[in-house]
């Protein structure tokens, strides 16, 4: 079955950026030229994905404002001449059908999917986590939906970390089927290096059938008294299959300071309107250093 849908979980409290995300949601501060969200629903379009559904709360309400027209805006820009910012905002608001959901209290992950269930229905579906922001040739997201329908499995996108960085991850079960992909049999939510299945940590991409919706309805709070989408998972893989794809690309944790930092730097760099000035400001300022 096509998947048509996806889920983009962004009702978090931002707590690692502040005091910018006090009233800025961590989701739409700019990096580059647009903010970090526009790029993970680039890359969900990108997959193949028409509809998006973004889980919120009360205090960022400036995601459904950026991703609609703007009639005033626009019409000063063209009026001015400015054809080229007039259509890059028009851009944003056109990217796909966007819905929005409110979580109402902060339960956890695994709860803000399980807001999604009446949007998804009964077909399998996408998340992409709001601060996870990828660079591949292929998008991230397309690569674990082509590995997920060639085995008929849900799917979680992995790399390697090392033991020191295990326990900020949920760490995974896995069995080898082919190159850079595996089955999956268990996991657990950021396990100590004692605890661990493996060095392969599930990073902000999975593609989830609907049963996980019942599974997070049942699924008790976790690991900080929230309900983890990892629990809901490891019940799910135990119940129907479930596959991990080693990912081709870069993952950037947005959510801190120096992730945020290191991609605004790495997009600027590729970016064909800014990347020689700024490759020339870096070298300029490395001679002070």
């Amino acid at each position: 079955m096509k998947v048509r849908k996806a889920v983009i979980p962004a009702a978090g409290l931002g707590t690692r950026m502040l005091p910018a995300t006090k009233t800025v949601p961590k989701e739409m501060l700019p990096m580059v030229d647009k903010p970090v969200i526009q790029y993970i629903i680039e890359e969900a379009v990108a997959s193949g994905i028409e509809d998006i559904l973004i889980v919120t709360n009360r205090a960022k309400s400036a995601m459904d404002d950026y991703f609609d027209y703007y009639p005033e805006l626009e019409e000063r820009l063209l009026r001015n001449g400015r054809q080229q910012e007039a259509a890059a905002v028009r851009y944003a608001a056109d990217l796909a059908n966007i819905f929005y959901v409110r979580q109402k209290e902060t339960k956890g992950v695994g709860h803000a999917i399980w807001r999604a269930k009446r949007f998804v229905g009964n077909e399998p579906f996408a998340v992409l986590l709001g601060d996870d922001i990828m660079r591949a040739e292929t998008p991230v997201l397309k690569q674990l939906m082509d590995a997920g329908a060639k085995y008929g499995a849900s799917a979680v996108g992995v790399q390697t970390v090392e033991d020191c960085m295990i326990s900020k991850y949920s760490s995974v079960k896995v069995s080898p089927l082919e190159e850079r992909i595996y089955k999956v049999s268990d996991m657990n939510e950021k396990p100590s290096p004692e605890e661990k299945f493996s060095n392969y940590a599930i990073l902000g991409r999975y593609l989830l059938s609907p049963e996980i919706f019942d599974i997070l309805e049942n699924t008790p709070p976790g690991y900080g008294g929230e309900i983890q989408l990892t629990d809901g998972l490891r019940q799910l893989c135990r119940k129907s299959p479930m596959i991990a794809v080693d990912f081709e690309g870069r993952r950037y944790d947005t959510g801190n300071l120096s992730g945020f930092l290191e991609a605004t730097i790495d997009f600027a760099l590729a970016s064909s309107e800014i990347g020689p000035w700024m490759r020339a400001f870096i070298k300029e300022k490395a001679k002070t250093l």
